[in-house]
This record gives structure tokens, sequence and C-alpha cells, in this order.
């Protein structure tokens, strides 16, 4: 007589649940709520604004001056997401036309095909090209301090990297740690060295050694990081943050299924759209570089560039509008998190408590020993930077009270220009309100969760080195 064994009981053994993180939507949610309860117990203050470099708008650090309450309502904070959504209107869109436009393209085929070429010319030394793809963003992000374009980054490269046998993870990486570490050390960026050193009455570009010593620094650190993850997941898949995604698992199908079968070859209508794209982006590095062109030229240009590119690989009017459609909905979560993210910083300014925040930031500051001084300015900085992700913004905000406190507390404004750069870009690919970061996300099928499983170790090293060069300088008396 054979007996049959039960399953063991779980009945009595309790059950340990693991913690998941909470959807990016609750998080801001509650983020957003905080801000409009701030508003009930902070002071509201302000700041006369005054003009500033370039014509932009600063403020005078002598004129702060507590002001009436303006505590937010149930109104107010039902109002936040549909005025964060408008005020980030602009990323919002970019967010949706450059999702459309990649999906238009991908339908032609010729990413395929591209893909399956570079896949067969890089297969022996796959992991050479995050190095090479590294270094030629962070340089982009120093010399012109575009960090969106990682917005332009992961669409191109995310193909590549899944067929190299790498992760979405490891081509938002690419894209997003590389301009980080090019915009964050700034060695000729306008947008944070330029602009907070004309707010401190520096030379323009002063400090330039000990920049270009920071970018070499912080870009190496994030090559290393970044290639060390990605040998990882090559040689196993399974240690991956993506692993068992079925958004990740379809990306595998799609571009690893066309280099397992067989070499592939461009038709002659896809080699002219081929010809016809890379034109388009030929436009687009002339229009930043010497149009300014920011997020609304580069969503014209794209929408554009979708339709021609479309038209002569051969596909139909209507195939064109509904290639837009489906990568409008693919990129729709990242798209509304940017408007959502905004909405803390809607209740901050609407609770008029803003100010106050900075003139708070400013005083505590000034109370720290002078010793740590400078790393009380990084802290600051990197607090602040949650609420203003915008690097000009933040330094228009910031420097016009940290460059005079640096000379009552015995740092120099070099110092205090530097302590602002990091306290800024290392974070901006942490805080989920920062528009640009959470858009390029979306973009790779990332979530923030498994970003920030995969990026604090490397943030934890980057502040690190913040804080030898911050203490060098210190010490240094650095003027640059």
């Amino acid at each position: 007589m054979s007996t049959q064994l039960s399953a063991p009981t779980t009945e009595s053994v309790p059950v340990r649940q693991r913690f998941e993180m909470p959807h990016i939507y609750v998080i801001l949610f509650f983020f957003t709520a905080i801000a409009a309860i701030l508003t009930h117990f902070i002071p509201a203050g302000k700041y006369d604004r005054v003009p500033g470099p370039s014509g932009r708008t600063t403020i005078d650090p002598e004129s702060f001056r507590v002001i009436e309450s303006n505590p937010l309502g149930l109104v107010d904070f039902m109002l936040a997401i549909p005025n964060g959504l408008r005020e980030a209107s602009m990323v919002v869109f970019f967010t949706f036309i450059i999702g459309g436009m990649f999906m238009v393209i991908r339908r032609t085929g010729i990413i395929e095909v591209a893909v399956d070429k570079l896949t067969r010319r890089f297969s022996e030394r796959s992991v050479v090209v995050i190095p090479v793809l590294m270094v030629v963003f962070a340089l982009i992000a120093t010399l012109i301090g575009t960090q969106e374009l990682a917005l332009v980054y992961v669409p191109v490269i995310l193909p590549l990297m899944i067929a190299l046998r790498f992760d979405s993870v490891t081509a938002a990486a690419v894209a997003l740690c590389a301009t980080t570490a090019g915009f964050t050390s700034g060695v000729l960026n306008p947008i944070n060295t330029g602009l907070g050193q004309q707010l401190a009455d520096l030379p323009v570009y002063s400090g330039l050694g000990l920049r270009a010593l920071l970018f070499a620094t912080i870009t190496l650190a994030g090559v290393a990081y970044v290639m060390r993850y990605a040998i990882k997941v090559r040689q196993a898949p399974e240690t991956s943050l993506m692993y068992g995604d079925p958004k990740e698992v379809d990306k595998h199908h799609l571009y690893l299924h066309a280099v397992d079968e067989g070499a592939l070859a461009f038709t002659s209508r896809q080699r002219w759209a081929g010809l016809a794209a890379l034109a388009f982006f030929g436009v687009l590095v002339w229009g930043v570089l010497n149009r300014g062109w920011f997020m609304m030229e580069m969503s014209g240009l794209f929408v554009i560039m979708g339709v021609v590119v479309g038209l002569v690989a051969g596909l139909k009017a209507g195939e064109i509008c509904e290639g837009f459609n489906e990568g409008f909905r693919d990129v729709l979560v990242g798209a509304m998190i940017c408007g959502i993210a905004r909405a803390v910083a809607v209740m901050l300014e609407q609770g008029q408590i803003m100010d106050t925040l900075v003139h708070g930031l400013g005083e505590l500051v000034g109370g720290i020993p002078s010793m740590f001084s400078a790393i009380g300015m990084f802290i600051a900085q990197l607090g602040f930077n949650f609420v203003i992700p915008s690097g000009s913004g933040q330094a228009l905000v910031t420097m016009p009270i940290m460059a005079p406190l640096s000379d009552l507390i015995g740092v120099t404004r070099q110092t205090a220009v530097l302590a602002y750069q990091l306290g800024d870009g290392l974070s901006n690919i942490l805080y989920p309100t920062s528009g640009y970061f959470m858009a390029t996300l979306a973009l790779a099928g990332v979530g923030w969760d498994r970003w920030v499983r995969f990026f604090l170790p490397l943030f934890g090293i980057w502040i690190a080195i913040a804080l030898v060069f911050l203490v060098y300088a210190q010490t240094t008396q650095w003027i640059g």
C-alpha cells in the first residue's frame, strides 16, 4: 500500500512579508500632502526678485521678510497635481513626443537592423561600448550642461544594450550616470558653473583645474560601477534588477531574436530612412549648440523627424499615427510622474514658504562650525534640490544667499559654488521630483524603486568623493 506525502503545513509558521516600495504615485502624493501641511506651520516669507545675469531673475539676499501666512486648504491640495502637470508641461510634452517618435522609427525596422550590425561588431568585446558611450556623454554634459539629453540617449542605446545581453538598467545608467557626472563637475558648464560663478561675482569658468580633476574622478567611478553591474548581468542574467519583468522579457525577445536567427540587412528604403534620421540628429546637435534649443524646439523637431523618417521608410500615414500612439502609451506613466512630482514645489510656492525654507537653510549653514561649513553648504544644497531640481533655478535662489554667507563663515566663494554644483547635480538622478530623470526611467522601462536599488551604492561613492573635494577646498581656501 502506498502513501501520499502531504505538503508541510505553514499555518503555525509566521510568513515574513517582504517589504515592497510603494508605487511612485503614492510616494509623490505623500510628499505633496506633507508640503501642503507644512504651509500651516512654517511662517510665510519672501525675498524681493531682482534682475540677474543674462536677463534671469534672482533674489536680493538682504530683502527677506516674514509676510502674512497663506496656509493651503483642501481645494489648493486638490489642484496641486493639475497645476503641477501644467507647470511641468514642457517635460511632459517632450516625454510623449520622444516616446512616439522612437516607436515610429522602430516600426521602420532600421533600429533592429542597426542593432544587429552593432551587436555582431561588438559581440566579443561588448563591455567596451559602456566606457566609450559614458565618456562621450559625460564630456558633452560637462561642456554644454544639457543633462536632459539623457532623454535622447536612452531610446537610442536601449536596443543595443539589450542585444549585447545587458539590461534596461544598464542602458539607463549609461545615459544618466554619465550625464550627471559631466553636469555636476561642470568644467565648462554654463548652467551650473557659469551661472553660479556669475552670481558669486567670480571669473566665469575659473577653478578649471580642480573641476577637471573632479570630472575625471566621478566619471571614472561611474564607469567602473556601471561596467561591474553590466558584466554581472551578462554572466548571470538572474542577477539583473529587471529579471522576470514581463516588459524586459519582451525587449529581449524583440532585440535578441534577429541576432540569434541570422544577420539582417537594410533595404534601400531603410537605408535612406536611416540617413534621414542621422541628418535630423545633426540638426538637433546644431540647434542645441548654436541656437540654444531646449525641450520645446527638440519636441517640434522630433515630430517632423518621426513623420519624415516613417514616410521615407515606406510607412503609411495611418501606421505613423499608430506608431506615435503606441509610443505615447509606453511613456504615459513617466510623463504623468513628471507633472505629479512638480506638485510638491507648487504647494511650497503657493503657500509662500519656499523662500522661508531657503532663508532657514542659510541660517542653518551659518551656525555650523567653520571647519564643516563647506560640508554644511553641500548638505543644504543636496536637501534643497528635492524641491528645486533645476540647476539654474537652484542657483538663482540659493547662490545670492550662499555667496555672501561664505565670506562670513570662512569659506571661499569658489568653494560655495562647488558645494552648490555637487549638491544639485549628484541627486538629480535620485529624487523622484526630478522631471527629466523620471521621464528617462520611463523611456528605459525601469521603475524608480529598481533604479534606487541600483544607484544608492554609487550615490554613496559619489558623496564620499564630493566630501573629499570639499574638505580639500576648505582647508586650502581654494580660490581657483
